[in-house]
């Protein structure tokens, strides 16, 4: 029997929901609804053509908001990906080398996370020309996510590859003259995945609300693509909020969509300690 039922509930639910959303982001509008612009229908109130009206350009709030949906929940992964992958080459073979190169990763990781994070990606993104083509925009800016996000979970592997490096069941397969390659992809790999997986998870909503954060100030995917970002954008005016209330559409997806991802992350942690215990206990 689980020891967390109450937990597993709750976290069958939140998956239930991000499944919702991604099969509804994977399936909806396409491209061309989502920046055809209706000049009979500028800024038009809710209605059966537009269940979301449309905004000042005329375009269908409701497509954009799929395909701002899409683009978080295909590349958020993504660059989570990309990041843990980067944690797990440069944190896990530092902790199992030690010497120079741990010091040397330790003062690398530890200048990345001196670094204001935000402040940092605002610089890199602001660096790109302005006329960059909205699917490099959108690719450039989750591969700068991923790129730059691999300092924190490096420094957790690198701990964790280095406890495993010092543990007796690898100084006796040392001792025994198993070759270094061996024991890195053979014995200590397999401990780490599960630091790693919680890693994982653990980026995907910091790379959705990073993005969220970047398109609100306008240095996120370029126009006319659309994500949850830019389409935050519209909050900052007073007169859209005033008018129309469904311009709070994305802020619910993005807290909805958030909001499950960190659950999904503190289940996944939980059971990444228990399953931790349970190595431990039985070795």
């Amino acid at each position: 029997m689980s020891p967390l039922p109450g937990m597993n509930r709750s976290r069958k639910c939140a998956a239930s929901i991000v499944l919702l959303l991604a099969l509804v982001a994977l399936i909806g509008a396409r491209g061309e609804s989502a920046s055809y612009q209706d000049r009979e229908a500028i800024a038009a109130p809710p209605s059966a053509k537009f269940p979301l009206g449309t905004d000042d350009l005329g375009r269908d709030r409701l497509a954009r908001l799929i395909q701002g949906t899409r683009v978080s929940i295909l590349l958020a992964p993504a660059a989570a990906l990309l990041s843990t992958f980067l944690a797990a080459a440069i944190g896990g073979i530092a902790g199992y080398a030690g010497g120079r190169v741990d010091r040397f990763v330790v003062m690398l990781a530890d200048l990345f996370l001196s670094l204001p994070w935000l402040l940092l990606l605002l610089a890199v993104r602001a660096l790109l020309p302005l006329n960059t083509p909205p699917v490099a925009s959108v690719l450039l800016t989750f591969l700068l996510l991923g790129c730059l996000g691999w300092a924190n979970p490096g420094r957790i592997l690198r701990a964790a590859a280095r406890a495993a490096a010092n543990s007796d069941y690898i100084l006796h397969a040392r001792a025994c003259g198993v070759s270094n390659g061996r024991l890195f992809w053979r014995m200590l790999a397999p401990n780490l995945f599960p630091i790693l997986l919680a890693q994982f998870w653990i980026a995907v909503p910091v790379y959705v609300l990073s993005e969220a954060n970047l398109g609100l100030l306008g240095l996120g995917v370029s126009e006319p693509l659309a994500s949850l970002g830019s389409l935050l954008r519209e909050l900052a005016s007073y007169s859209a909020l005033s008018q129309n209330l469904v311009v709070f559409a994305p802020v619910l997806v993005l807290v909805i969509l958030s909001g499950c991802l960190h659950l999904l992350v503190s289940q996944e942690e939980s059971r990444s300690c228990l399953q931790k215990c349970q190595n431990n206990s039985s070795s």
